[in-house]
């Protein structure tokens, strides 16, 4: 039988926790997301696992993008090592043109999300005023 023992760190790098790199900005804990057209569907899904969707997750429609706010809760376990990301994480996710707003469902199975909406033609990005001319005014 073996030992294992906790490593404590030590060494001219001993100040820094190399298993937590959150303090960069580039390697920071995010919610993963894919989102992909199927057809006139579009649909985005997030990993969650671990998160109560019905307490810890909040949907938020912001102009032309989807911003998902996820808590994520430590249990109180005296753990060994945890390499899980906990707090509270935020993602905008661009929506494409011409989606219909009314149509956006979210659906939670298996710590995936998924949140899925019609896209159909987009809106045209110009279009020509017409100009009235009244005889007489100058």
């Amino acid at each position: 039988m073996s030992t294992v023992t906790k490593f404590r760190g030590g060494g001219t790098l001993a100040p820094f926790d190399w298993t937590n790199l959150s303090w960069l900005p580039m390697l920071a804990p995010t919610i993963r997301v894919e989102d992909y057209l199927d057809g006139d569907r579009y649909v985005v899904r997030a990993e969650l696992p671990g998160v109560d969707p019905a307490k810890d997750v909040r949907i938020t429609l912001t102009g032309e993008n989807l911003r998902l706010d996820v808590v994520r809760r430590e249990s109180h376990a005296d753990k060994v090592r945890t390499e899980f990301h906990y707090g509270s994480f935020s993602r905008l996710v661009p929506l494409p043109a011409g989606l219909k707003q009314e149509t956006l469902r979210a659906a939670c199975a298996d710590g995936i999300l998924e949140i899925t909406a019609t896209v159909g033609e987009p809106e045209p990005a110009a279009r020509e005023i017409p100009i009235t001319v009244e005889h007489g005014a100058h």
